[in-house]
């Protein structure tokens, strides 16, 4: 099964890497990122270095959500489109090995692009102290938080032919998840409780911005992805008989 999986991985990774829309999308988020860090953070007077490394990773979220539904519309939508998912269907490859993929691949993508953003918080240094633990909570959180947004966009991109629709979709439930936290104040005990520990990102991604990382916030964005790539897989099993 993994032999399955890293070749679909390595295929989509290469695609990544050799098509122009791939190397446009890092620039974007590069420069958005840079524009935010500077305008936001470093250039908002003087502030405590844990507080612009916090205030990188608070806007860094929002793109790394964005390009997380937008690297993984293509993911199927794009084989149905183009007709080739029919190989893939009639080939000896399972759903879970596409999906797991197909997934990894945009992960490896995403990783990428995140990674290439750390010269921004370095630049702390230059006036002030980085704390190595806080980076490293701060980019896990990030990468956790990319994966949920792929493995959503993923599940999208399983149920039409057409990207943009895909992105559309995966974003409707991106968004969906990120104002569960609102609907929980105005609902009452204890399904506000349960809302507010379904909420994509206010109650589970904070503590990652501060440096810390807690067991629960993991387990919660591993069990999201977990939770959306089965979605994929029977979607997919399920259009196997279409």
């Amino acid at each position: 099964m993994m032999r399955n999986v890293m070749l679909i991985a390595r295929r989509e990774t290469a695609a990544f890497f050799a098509s122009w829309i791939g190397y446009a999308m890092a620039a974007a988020v590069l420069a958005v990122d840079g524009l935010l860090f500077y305008g936001f953070a470093l250039g908002s007077g003087k502030q405590l270095s844990a507080e612009v490394v916090r205030q990188f990773f608070y806007f860094s979220s929002g793109t790394t959500m964005i390009t997380g539904i937008l690297l993984a519309m293509r993911l199927v939508a794009e084989e149905r489109g183009s007709g080739t998912i029919v190989l893939l269907r009639t080939s000896p490859l399972t759903s879970g090995e596409i999906v797991v993929g197909k997934f990894f691949s945009a992960l490896a993508f995403l990783a990428f692009i995140t990674l290439c953003t750390i010269y921004m918080p370095l630049l702390v240094k230059v006036h002030g102290k980085v704390s190595v633990g806080h980076l490293a909570a701060g980019y896990g959180g990030l990468l956790l938080l990319g994966a949920a947004s792929i493995a959503i966009g993923l599940f999208a991109s399983t149920l039409t032919r057409v990207q943009v629709v895909a992105a559309i979709v995966g974003g409707a439930i991106l968004v969906g998840l990120l104002v569960l936290w609102f609907v929980a104040r105005k609902a009452d005990p204890p399904m506000s409780s349960i809302l507010v520990a379904l909420a994509l990102y206010s109650t589970h991604f904070e503590p990652f911005m501060k440096g810390v990382v807690h067991l629960k916030d993991v387990l919660y964005y591993v069990s999201l992805t977990y939770f959306f790539l089965l979605l994929s897989m029977r979607s997919l099993d399920a259009q196997r008989w279409d």
